[in-house]
């Protein structure tokens, strides 16, 4: 360590509970002040605005189907011990990648649409494998 460096530790708990279920990924949501405009018209409450509302419960099914199919939608992190939920695993194996095929292809039959996450779990991967 150079002389000007210090290590920083931290004993802090996390001040927020992860959030386990879709309704309470909804409920994170709200209240939040933001601005969006939406065609010119200001959304006083993106998460009740009708056009918006069905990418928020694509991506509050993703959290339903983590208490609802464990297997499947979550794995267990080398990095914390812990069960994740899958769109948040960095896969380790062939069998990780075949799993979040497996979980995609269900969300894709819950909700019909696109549910919004995988961008964020292909780029973890993809950093993952290029920075470690």
């Amino acid at each position: 360590m150079s002389s000007g460096a210090a290590a920083v530790t931290s004993t802090r708990k996390p001040t927020r509970k992860p959030i386990r279920t879709g309704q309470e990924y909804i409920d994170s949501l709200r209240g939040r002040n933001l601005k969006v405009w939406l065609f010119g018209e200001l959304v006083e409450e993106p998460v009740d605005h009708p056009i918006i509302r069905p990418s928020v419960n694509a991506v509050a099914r993703t959290y339903d189907l983590a208490v609802e199919n464990p297997e499947l939608a979550t794995a267990l992190s080398p990095f914390t011990g812990e069960r994740v939920n899958r769109f948040l695993h960095v896969a380790q194996s062939a069998e990780d990648v075949v799993m979040q095929n497996k979980m995609q292809r269900r969300l894709g039959q819950l909700t019909g649409t696109c549910f919004q996450r995988c961008v964020g779990m292909d780029a973890l991967n993809s950093l993952h494998s290029v920075t470690w």
